[in-house]
């Protein structure tokens, strides 16, 4: 049931969950096609997508490879944008790239040995000479995409950016067979006992992402 304040709707508080007498506020979000959620889960929004490698603009004089990781390609605190990968050292078959993320931030180097190196920090990929060597200026740039900004339940492994805690699911809701509108709390006063972690989470580990969005918790009394 859904009652309305003015221009903000919040739902009942049945069974209960939220606490304190400050109004809380809720919007429509859409639950991942597969989560099958209770009312009160921790949900992360899907910030992150996939990621993808192409030679820099204007193409290499190395005929090396860049190969995106085939299981993790995004790493836990990837950024959204293009990171590049840049050779900065020359050697026969070998040398060093400089990888910087979407910001300009240097994040680490490759150094390559025996024709081939790799790296695992916000990307992971490997890298490996050609028949003819690399030279300085050469490289690749790779473009982390956008996520889907549906939501599923936060654990605390996930890479798409729904590590996160951000918003409390409001209402049960199963998406088993497809994406499902259905609403959650996005700020409130919410009991934290009440609430459902998923792996790697508990209320210690949500309280300051939540509240760093509007919802805080708070230890039920007996």
């Amino acid at each position: 049931m859904v009652a309305s304040f003015g221009n903000v709707d919040t739902l009942s508080n049945v069974p209960a969950l939220l606490v304190g007498t400050r109004e809380p506020v809720s919007r429509n979000i859409t639950l991942l096609s597969g989560e099958n959620r209770a009312r009160g889960t921790v949900l992360g929004k899907i910030g992150v997508g996939g990621a993808t490698s192409a030679a820099k603009p204007g193409g290499n004089t190395g005929t090396g490879t860049l190969t995106m990781d085939a299981t993790t390609p995004v790493r836990p605190g990837a950024k959204v944008g293009v990171y590049t990968v840049r050779f900065t050292a020359a050697a026969a078959n070998n040398g060093t790239f400089r990888v910087e993320d979407p910001d300009g931030n240097m994040i680490g180097e490759v150094v390559m040995a025996g024709g081939a190196g790799a790296f695992d920090d916000d990307i992971k990929f490997a890298v490996a000479d050609g028949g003819t060597d690399f030279i300085v200026g050469d490289g690749f740039d790779v473009t982390v995409a956008a996520g889907s900004a549906k939501y599923k339940m936060a654990i605390a492994a996930a890479v798409d950016g729904s590590a996160v805690p951000s918003v409390i699911l409001a209402e049960d809701c199963d998406a088993s067979g497809g994406d499902k509108v259905t609403v959650a709390y996005f700020a409130a006063t919410v009991d934290e006992n009440a609430l459902t972690y998923g792996a790697g989470h508990t209320a210690a580990t949500c309280r300051e992402p939540l509240r760093d969005v509007g919802i805080d918790l708070q230890a039920s009394i007996a």
